[in-house]
C-alpha cells in the first residue's frame, strides 16, 4: 500500500542547483511549501516549463509586490468563527489551514501563516448559525482541504450537518485527489462515510481541483471513481493560471478528459489579485478569450463550465467581448440586487480584476 511521504523543505527536492534552491528559500520564508513525492513524481525535471513544477514549486517572481492577501474580502462575510455567510444559500466552514500540498497561486494563503485565527478547531458556532439560519441550503468545507482532516474527524462535522433538515447539500472543496489520491484509495472508511450521509434526497458534492490534464493520472482516476461509487457528486473547477493552462490547447483538453470520466467542469476562475499571484495571473480579456475557444472547441458535455471572477461582491461571470467592450453580469451576488446587472465596460488588456475598469465605483 503506497502512502506518499510530505516534505515542507524545498532542500528536499531533488534534481534542483543550489542556486534554486537558494531562491526558494527565499520565497518560503514568505509563503510557505509543503508537496508529497507522489505529486512532486509528476513532474518532469527537464523541461524547464513544466505545468506539474509550475503548480506547486516556489518562484521567486511570487515576491513581486502585486495584490492583497485577501483579495475578495472574505472577512467581511465572517459570522462566526470559522464560518463565511456571503451568499444566502450558502454557508462555508474554514475547517482546516493545511492541504495536500500548497498551490503557488493559492489565493488563501494568508490561512497558512501561523498568526490566522480564521480557522478554527472547533466548528459547533458555525454549524449553530447554520442551524438558525434556514435559508442556508448549501454547506462548503474547505480551508485549506477537507480531505486533509481525518475521515472521522470529517465524519463528525457532517454528522452535525446532515442533522440540520434544511441543509440539502454538503460539499467538501478538495485538491486532494489530485495531490495524493492515496488519501481515498487507502482509506475505505471515507467511502463508507460518504456512502452513510450522501443520500438519495440530500448529496455529498466533491469540488475537485483539476488544473492541468497531467493531474488526471490513473491513481487520480481510481479516487474519483471511489468517492462516486460511493454516492458523492463530482465537479472540477480551476484557476486559469499563466505557464499551466493559459492555452487552448490545455484548456479544451482538461474540459475533454475530465468529461471523459464523467466529471463535469465547473468554474474556471480569473485568478485573484491575491498578494504573490502576479506571476500567475492572465489579463481577463486574454484569459476569457482561451476560455471562449476552448468551450468551443469541446462536445455539449464538456462546455458546462464558466468563467468567473471571485470578486468581493460575487462571482462575475464573463459573457462575451467585442472590439470595443467586455460583457459581464453576476452568476452569485452576495447583494441579491445585482443580479438584474448586466455590466459592460471598455476593453483594457491590462485589467486583472473589476477594479482595472473604468467606473466600476458605481458598482461596487
Amino acid at each position: 500500500m503506497h502512502s506518499p511521504k510530505y516534505l515542507t523543505s524545498v532542500d528536499k527536492i531533488e534534481g534542483l542547483s543550489e542556486e534554486r534552491i537558494r531562491e526558494m528559500r527565499r520565497v518560503t520564508e514568505v509563503y510557505p511549501f509543503r508537496a508529497n513525492d507522489y505529486y512532486l513524481g509528476l513532474i518532469d525535471w527537464k523541461d524547464p516549463h513544466d505545468p506539474i513544477k509550475r503548480i506547486i514549486v516556489p518562484d521567486l517572481e511570487e515576491l513581486d509586490e502585486w495584490g492583497d492577501l485577501d483579495a475578495s474580502q472574505e472577512h467581511k462575510y465572517a459570522v462566526a468563527p470559522g464560518t463565511e455567510h456571503k451568499y444566502t444559500d450558502t454557508a462555508l466552514l474554514l475547517v482546516s489551514k493545511v492541504c495536500g500540498s500548497f498551490c503557488r497561486f493559492c489565493f488563501r494563503k494568508r490561512l497558512f501563516s501561523t498568526d490566522n485565527k480564521e480557522i478554527v478547531n472547533d466548528v459547533r458556532p458555525g454549524i449553530e448559525y447554520i442551524r438558525k439560519h434556514t435559508e442556508i441550503t448549501n454547506v462548503l468545507l474547505t480551508g485549506g482541504d477537507s480531505l486533509i482532516l481525518s475521515t472521522e474527524k470529517l465524519g463528525d462535522i457532517v454528522r452535525q450537518l446532515r442533522e440540520i433538515d434544511h441543509v440539502g447539500i454538503i460539499r467538501f472543496g478538495s485538491k486532494m485527489v489530485a495531490f495524493n489520491p492515496y488519501r481515498i484509495i487507502n482509506d475505505p472508511d471515507l467511502p463508507e462515510m460518504i456512502s452513510k450521509y450522501s443520500t438519495p434526497q440530500k448529496r455529498i458534492y466533491i469540488m475537485a481541483h483539476f488544473n492541468h490534464p497531467r493531474e488526471l493520472t490513473d491513481q487520480a482516476v481510481k479516487g474519483l471513481n471511489i468517492l462516486r461509487d460511493a454516492g458523492a457528486v463530482i465537479c472540477n473547477q480551476t484557476p486559469m493560471i499563466s505557464g499551466v493552462n493559459d492555452s487552448v490547447e490545455v484548456m479544451s483538453d482538461l474540459f475533454k478528459k475530465l468529461s471523459f470520466i464523467g466529471i463535469p467542469p465547473y468554474y474556471v476562475f480569473q485568478c485573484r489579485p491575491t498578494k504573490g499571484n502576479h506571476t500567475y495571473a492572465v489579463p481577463a480579456e486574454r484569459g476569457y478569450e482561451i476560455f471562449k475557444k476552448s468551450i468551443d472547441s469541446v462536445s455539449g458535455l464538456a462546455k458546462r463550465a464558466r468563467f468567473v471572477m471571485s470578486h468581493a461582491t460575487g462571482k462575475i461571470e464573463y459573457v462575451g467581448l467585442d472590439e470595443n467592450k467586455i460583457y459581464m453580469k453576476y452568476h452569485r451576488a452576495a447583494d441579491p440586487r445585482r443580479y438584474d446587472l448586466f455590466m459592460a465596460f471598455d476593453r483594457n488588456p491590462d485589467a486583472y480584476w473589476l477594479e482595472d475598469y473604468v467606473d466600476p465605483d458605481t458598482l461596487v
